[in-house]
């Protein structure tokens, strides 16, 4: 997965340095914000390159059928960016400075459905199980042309802007789908870390970052949002990673094409915890070394405006499912933005994944067992604008976990005993999204 940050913010900038900036201003109703332009501080910062991405998004979320445990479960997530822009600063050209400030709050239910997926991607941000305020990202892009930059520095793997991008399906689930299967490819995340320090080369071949990009990197695979890294960094276990998008123009409807690949020195000799696995911190055998390969497409079948109507899109993964468990994974659904009149900036969506599962080596009481069957489930959602500032979206989500029972372990005698089988669960949410 490329860790380009934030690539089409940044290249797109200074691709198009000469528009205009961004505009905070109107009424209480129809303005992009809930604060509004302060004054007109903030669309004076916003011309000479500074600017600040505030949103909360709040999820209320309960089990109500099937998998491991039942119940209802309220937390959140607060995301402030900040972006500068050193043409527009009246600095040098092409340099663009990101920090990133993250954290959530509460309780989600992930690990009730007894799933591999998280069922609340919004919680899994800045770190999985813990209640904290990080910084995923301090981080600095230089292009030197048009078609070329550099960037270096703690990034996050994972925006709403890059990182396995698409059109109806992507995202930290604070906008589109919340089922983490729905948002990324899963299939590459024990080789890449979402919050890590990272350096690479951004190509833009035909200038505009809308059209076509490439990114090649090479990232500290030990990075977590609560450490700066310098501890890890030098310790070669190095992930790489090479990611290339394209813009379609399909029987003259919007598309885009995405193909990439990952590649991890790292020694594997316990299960990554962001895919949620069921036993906490749980010893596999030891495996170096692994590797991923992802695709994903979306492509408009109806838009009667550009960026505006109903699509189809899809995903595919493959890792070599040693230390993965995630062996094969695919994903399709149907999404829409602006089609209902009078809705412009309504969103909804419809998705169906499948991951082929591989049991990983165990070690201790569980050496023997395989208790991880294949999972698949399917999401529905609906965005709703009430403002442009605030969208509350309805969700339901059917899963059949990967998890096949529920183990209690007697750590005394070292004996791993069934309690009960988990159903497919049932999953209904209400999120709202507020930007300020």
């Amino acid at each position: 997965m490329a860790c380009a940050l934030m690539v089409t913010i940044a290249s797109g900038a200074f691709a198009e340095e000469k528009d205009a900036a961004k505009s905070y201003s109107g009424d209480f109703w129809s303005r992009s914000t809930l604060t509004g332009d302060w004054g007109g501080t903030r669309n004076e910062w916003a011309a000479k390159g500074i600017t600040f991405d505030i949103n909360l998004t709040q999820t209320g979320m309960s089990n109500i059928s099937g998998g491991k445990n039942q119940g209802w479960e309220y937390a959140g997530r607060g995301d402030m960016v900040m972006n500068l822009d050193t043409g527009k600063m009246g600095l040098w050209p092409g340099g663009f400075f990101t920090v990133e400030v993250e954290g959530n709050y509460n309780k989600s239910i992930n690990l009730d459905t007894g799933s591999l997926m998280a069922v609340n991607t919004n919680q899994l941000f800045p770190t999985t199980g813990k209640q904290e305020l990080n910084i995923p990202t301090v981080a600095f892009m230089q292009f030197f042309s048009h078609y070329f930059g550099v960037f270096v520095g703690k990034v996050a793997t994972i925006t709403a802007e890059s990182g396995d991008m698409n059109e109806f399906a992507h995202g930290k689930g604070d906008t589109q789908f919340s089922n983490m299967a729905l948002n990324f490819n899963p299939a590459i995340l024990l080789t890449v870390p979402y919050s890590t320090l990272a350096g690479g080369i951004i190509i833009l071949p035909t200038k505009d970052p809308k059209e076509a990009i490439i990114t090649i990197n090479a990232l500290d695979g030990d990075g977590v949002a609560n450490r700066s890294g310098f501890d890890t960094v030098f310790k070669g276990n190095t992930a790489y990673t090479i990611e290339g998008r394209l813009k379609t123009g399909f029987f003259g409807l919007t598309g885009h094409q995405l193909v990439g690949a990952t590649y991890s020195t790292k020694n594997f000799s316990s299960l990554d915890q962001s895919l949620r696995i069921i036993i906490e911190n749980g010893a596999i055998g030891k495996e170096d070394n692994s590797w991923a390969m992802y695709y994903n497409f979306d492509q408009y079948i109806y838009e009667p405006t550009k960026g505006k109507g109903i699509g189809l899109f899809g995903r595919f993964g493959a890792s070599d499912g040693d230390a993965n468990p995630i062996h094969y994974f695919y994903s399709i659904g149907v999404g829409g933005k602006g089609v209902i009149p009078g809705r412009a900036l309504d969103e909804f969506g419809v998705g169906y994944y499948y991951i082929d599962v591989s049991n990983p080596k165990f070690t201790g009481p569980l050496a023997e067992r395989d208790f991880l069957r294949d999972e698949y489930g399917v999401e529905a959602y609906y965005n709703f604008a009430l403002t442009p500032w605030m969208k509350l979206t309805p969700d339901i989500q059917f899963i059949r976990p990967a998890q096949k029972d529920v183990l209690e372990i007697d750590r005394e005698a070292l004996i791993a005993s069934k309690k009960k089988s988990v159903d497919t669960a049932t999953v209904v949410g209400l999120r709202l999204q507020i930007v300020f």
